[in-house]
C-alpha cells in the first residue's frame, strides 16, 4: 500500500468548540497520555453515528470540562493531513450557559485575546481554525 493510499484510510471526524468569554478564547492542552501529547487544541471530540457535529460538541464539553454550551455559530469545516490519519474538523463559535470548568481529559486551559492564540503550540488540525476563526473577527472589524 502506497504512503498516499496509507495517509487517507483512517479518517476522523471531530467537533470542536471555539468557546469565546468576554474577549477571550478558551485553549485546552491536551495531557501526556493522550495522542499529539502537550498540544493545544479547542475542547471537543469524535462525532458518534448518528449524531450531528452541534450535538457532539455539547456532549463532549460536558463530558470533558463539565460545561453546557451554547453553539451560536458555526465555522467552515477543516480537514487536515497527518501522516498516519486524516481529520476533519466541525468548528463551532460558542459561549458558556452553565457550569464550572473542570479538565477531566486535559492538562491545562487557558484564555487568551484572539490575535494571541497562535503563540501556543497547537495540533496542526486546530491551526487553520484559528485562522479561520481570525479572518472572520477581521472581516467583521473585531
Amino acid at each position: 500500500m502506497s504512503e498516499l493510499t496509507k495517509r487517507f484510510e483512517k479518517h476522523i471526524h471531530v467537533a470542536c468548540a471555539i468557546i469565546e468569554k468576554d474577549s477571550f478564547v478558551l485553549a485546552v492542552k491536551r495531557s501526556p497520555n493522550m495522542s499529539m501529547p502537550l498540544k493545544w487544541e479547542f475542547p471537543g471530540g469524535k462525532i458518534d453515528q448518528n449524531e450531528s457535529p452541534a450535538e457532539c460538541v455539547q456532549r463532549e464539553l460536558i463530558e470533558e470540562l463539565g460545561l453546557r454550551i451554547r453553539v451560536n455559530k458555526h465555522m467552515p469545516p477543516a480537514t487536515h493531513n497527518y501522516s498516519e490519519f486524516a481529520v476533519t474538523l466541525y468548528p463551532f463559535v460558542c459561549s458558556i450557559e452553565a457550569g464550572e470548568m473542570v479538565l477531566n481529559e486535559h492538562s491545562e486551559a487557558v484564555w487568551l485575546p484572539a490575535d494571541e492564540l497562535l503563540i501556543l503550540d497547537w495540533a496542526d488540525a486546530d491551526v487553520q481554525v484559528i485562522n479561520d476563526y481570525i479572518s472572520g473577527l477581521k472581516r467583521r472589524g473585531m
